[in-house]
Order: C-alpha cells, then structure tokens, then sequence
C-alpha cells in the first residue's frame, strides 16, 4: 500500500513539473503598445485595437502632419546653433524628441494601413530639403521667407524669432487637430485618436511655456 501510494505521489509530482516546465517555456504573447504623451515612452495597450481602414481625412491628416513636424524639427535643428539661451535650448530639445518620435509613428500608421507616408511619394526621397517651399500651405508653418529669415538670425534676434515662429507652427497644429475633429467620420481609429488628443495637450502647453519666454523678453 504504502509503495502505491509513494507511485501516486512521485506521479502527481511529475506530471506538476511538467506542467510548471511547460508553462515556463511557453513564449510570452506578443505585447501591444500605443505611443505615451510626446516625449514619453510607450505604454501596453489592454484593449482591442484592430487596423481599420482610415478615412481620407484620416490618411491627409497624417501626411500633413508628418511634413508639418517636419518643419518643426527643422526649427529646432537651427535652434542649437544659432541660441544661447538655455531655457530655450532644452525646449528646443523637447520638441524635437517629440516631433521626431511622433513622425516615426505617424509613418508606421500610414505604413500598416497600406498608405503612402506622402501625399507627394516622390518627396520621400528627397530628405533635408526645404518642405515649405514644395508643399501646400499647411496651417501655422512658415514661408520660405520666415525660415530664410531664421536662418540669417543669431542670438537674442533669432529666439524671438523663433518662439514667434514656433507658436505660429504650434497654432497652425492645433488648428489641423480640430479641423479632423469636425470631420464627420475621421478620427475613429483609436490609436489616431490618441495621438491627436496627445498632439492637442502637449501643444497648447508648449504655446503657454513660449508665450512666457516671450513676455520676459519685454521685462
């Protein structure tokens, strides 16, 4: 009796193990992610988010977005030479951590939806050209002659011009926001939506932050 018994436990024993090995070795499921605020990491996503198709509107908002960050990273990219001032220096590098990173998921979106990154596909093989002067006007970005003009620009001259540059661009973002907003049917993917809302808080507290340097110049 007592041999049957220790046969039941060294069963019951093994056959645990196995079931403990087999859960171990099983490969974690895929994790999904969406993007954090703008210059924050991503975060797990617990929900469903399926690939849907994306209206028009959706797929134009994207690709203007992408050249409008675009133009912003730009913006920055002079900053860090041509300015001393380091409360806008560590602006300028927040924005363009985000810009940057947002376009990343701007084109991935476009790409997992089968869409061009550009309204212009030629255009994406021209990197570090002028977009203001090829694109469609776009709300809030600059004109050539704005970014001529910031380019030329050193010093005290160059942050004003570029604070009032980049609240112009921020503006000119929130307006393309809520113009997708008003669109019957556009902003329904849930992970476009997301970003927007994002695109739409980080912004308006950057012009905040901008208009505030700006008010100091005057002091």
């Amino acid at each position: 009796m007592r041999r049957v018994f220790a046969a039941i436990v060294a069963a019951s024993i093994s056959a645990f193990a196995n079931a403990a090995h087999g859960q171990a070795a099983k490969p974690d499921a895929p994790s999904t992610v969406q993007p954090g605020a703008p210059g924050q990491g991503t975060k797990p996503y617990t929900g469903k988010a399926p690939v849907s198709e994306p209206t028009k509107a959706d797929v134009d908002f994207m690709q203007g977005m992408i050249m409008h960050h675009s133009q912003a990273v730009e913006m920055t990219a002079l900053l860090k030479v041509r300015s001393h001032n380091p409360e806008l220096l560590e602006l300028g590098k927040r924005i363009e951590i985000s810009q940057t990173d947002e376009i990343g998921f701007m084109k991935r979106w476009l790409i997992e939806r089968g869409k061009p990154i550009s309204s212009m596909p030629a255009m994406d093989d021209m990197p570090g050209m002028d977009m203001s002067a090829m694109m469609p006007a776009m709300p809030g970005m600059l004109t050539p002659a704005q970014m001529d003009a910031l380019r030329k620009a050193t010093g005290p001259e160059f942050d004003h011009l570029f604070l009032t540059g980049m609240i112009q661009h921020h503006t000119g973002a929130l307006t393309m926001v809520k113009q997708l907003f008003e669109t019957p049917g556009a902003a329904q993917d849930a992970w476009l939506f997301d970003f927007t809302s994002d695109v739409d808080n980080t912004q308006m507290a950057e012009i905040q932050i901008m208009k505030h340097m700006l008010a100091k110049e005057k002091q």
